[in-house]
């Protein structure tokens, strides 16, 4: 029990910690995408509703759905995105302590920033070839479809690392090669159309600054984790 509690503290503050500075990057760089990707989104919404407006047979109120509820724009907005980031920020940083244990793979700070990176390439990096990060109003493929293949990316290329670093063996290497290609052999799902009102430029900055974002977190979990498992195990 006392060596759960140790590998648990040091996930939930390397994920509080590694997740607060990810929260500031994306308001800093991701953010104000977002808010600029949505002003498009909301300039279609407005053109198909005046189109509706302009028919001779208007929908009738009950069979308008009702607005689903979001956070106010400012500051409220802010505090959700940034209590939801941490939240998931947590939920990576106990995957990774639990991969690391069950594994047997002792995570450091000699060897955090690879365990961030490898975690980097399984959840970010290899998903982002076939199925980039998209933005409010840009078209996308059908969402049960999409989240298949995004685990099968995530559990194919982390099987591969573990594979490699576990046996680092020749025969092992074909199978992790294999591993690594499989998915995008098959395929990420596509979506209906290609066309959006959403400009080429703000789609292509949105994807590099998610990714950064994403970079960043991960180097800093691993290595924050290394840090406090190191220093929780020391002092025992």
């Amino acid at each position: 029990m006392e060596l759960f509690k140790r590998i648990f503290f040091a996930a939930v503050l390397a994920g509080a910690v590694a997740g607060l500075v990810q929260s500031a990057i994306m308001q800093w760089r991701v953010v104000p995408l977002i808010l600029e990707a949505e002003l498009y989104e909301i300039s279609e919404a407005d053109a198909i509703m005046h189109e509706s407006d302009a028919s001779p047979a208007p929908p009738h109120k009950h069979e308008i759905a009702e607005q689903e509820w979001e956070p106010q724009n400012g500051l409220e907005r802010t505090l959700y995105t940034v209590l939801a980031t941490v939240l998931i920020s947590l939920g990576f940083a106990l995957v990774l302590a639990a991969i690391s244990t069950l594994a047997s793979l002792q995570i450091t700070t000699q060897n955090g920033l690879l365990w961030g990176l490898a975690g980097f390439l399984s959840f970010s990096l290899m998903p982002a070839i076939g199925s980039p990060p998209e933005l409010p109003g840009m078209i996308a493929a059908e969402l049960g479809a999409r989240q298949v293949w995004w685990w099968g990316v995530v559990i194919a290329t982390g099987a591969a690392i573990l594979l490699l670093v576990k046996y680092p063996k020749p025969i092992v290497l074909i199978v992790a090669v294999a591993l690594f290609l499989a998915p995008h052999i098959i395929g990420a799902p596509l979506p209906p159309s290609l066309e959006s009102d959403v400009p080429a430029y703000l789609a292509s900055s949105y994807a590099a600054n998610a990714l950064f974002s994403a970079l960043i977190f991960w180097l800093l979990l691993g290595w924050l984790y290394g840090f406090f498992s190191q220093r929780f195990f020391k002092n025992a």
